[in-house]
């Protein structure tokens, strides 16, 4: 008897160790996994403890940050104050990516957009160039004569509505305002058949 107890103690010596390695071995790859696991679910998640995120670039430019802007406007006339109110509250408050802004003018038919700022005024005189021969160019249906005699402005003027709209640019500004404005224009004015001067 005691020679099978001591044999079987010889037996369960090699089953000791091939447990004991099986067991060295799988411990730390199930912590392993448990650690990876938990540290690439925590990367798709928010951390709590985490600030607002940081995002690059300058803040927004507000009305209220920009200066009151003043103008010289024309005197307001009867068809100003027939046709302009509907076209003032058509506007928008955001052109071509520019805040509109406050002014300072003689006149409530004047908005503004941005610095350097972009000016519709409505309800201004015929324009000096609008002559019979002069040419126009069309966008959405708004016929607009453009100046650009004066290097630093491009005078845009809609010229078949019941008013005349003036939309100046500054030089290096493109048409994008006034392509933008032809669609509350429009709603608002209803066409008339252009009257260049003689």
């Amino acid at each position: 008897m005691p020679g099978r107890q001591h044999l079987s103690g010889r037996r369960a010596d090699p089953l000791r160790r091939v447990a004991l390695l099986i067991t060295a071995i799988t411990v730390p790859v199930v912590i392993a996994l448990v650690v990876l696991v938990n540290v690439a679910g925590d990367r798709g998640r928010p951390s709590s403890a985490a600030g607002p995120a940081e995002i690059d670039g300058a803040a927004p430019v507000r009305p209220e940050d920009l200066p009151v802007l003043p103008l010289d406007t024309p005197p307001v006339t009867p068809e100003a104050e027939a046709s302009c109110p509907a076209l003032m509250a058509n506007l928008p408050l955001e052109l071509a990516g520019e805040p509109s802004r406050r002014v300072q003018s003689d006149t409530p038919y004047v908005y503004a957009w941005g610095d350097p700022p972009v000016v519709l005024t409505c309800g201004v005189d015929r324009p000096a160039g609008w002559t019979v021969g002069a040419s126009a160019i069309q966008i959405n249906g708004v016929q607009w004569h453009v100046d650009t005699s004066d290097p630093d402005t491009t005078v845009w003027t809609a010229v078949d509505r019941p008013v005349y709209v003036e939309v100046r640019l500054p030089a290096e500004v493109d048409s994008a305002p006034v392509t933008a404005l032809t669609i509350p224009l429009a709603e608002a004015l209803p066409y008339q058949e252009p009257r260049p001067a003689p």
